[in-house]
């Protein structure tokens, strides 16, 4: 009886463990939202260094697709990580990104394109942004 106890105690300890790398985390810091999908094992991507990753950019509001480097003219998406390059939720919501590793980030309007928007992308005014990430490099 006492080993039964253990075991679906143990069970449910690792069963937690692995769903939290695969659930919504908080970002310390900032109200953007990450979730790993697949798991990384190469280099991390630090505060200077450059990230090249693909990315695709989808409204949450409207699921509508805005931008990916994977369509067909597109490139990944190179660019010196935690230093205010890109879009705040972006910017922290990738440190920590090993190489193969790939993530979704929720991000905010206020840590994205804000109140305005990005029109010209489709990204509406005060539009939340989902990013699926797979990072590719790290200089």
């Amino acid at each position: 009886f006492g080993s039964s106890i253990w075991f679906e105690l143990g069970f449910q300890t690792s069963s937690k463990v692995h769903q939290s790398l695969f659930e919504m985390q908080a970002i310390a810091g900032i109200k953007t939202t990450k979730e790993t999908l697949k798991e990384g094992s190469g280099k991390e991507i630090t505060k200077g260094c450059t990230a090249t990753v693909h990315a695709t950019g989808v409204v949450q509001q409207t699921g509508k697709k805005f931008w990916s480097t994977k369509d067909p003219g597109q490139q990944p998406f190179s660019y010196q990580a935690g230093v205010g390059g890109v879009i705040t939720g972006w910017d922290q919501g990738c440190l920590g990104m090993k190489v193969g590793e790939e993530r979704k980030l929720i991000i905010p309007a206020d840590e994205g394109y804000g109140a305005n928007g990005f029109p010209a992308w489709g990204i509406p005014p005060g539009g939340t942004l989902e990013f699926t990430l797979e990072c590719l490099e790290v200089k």
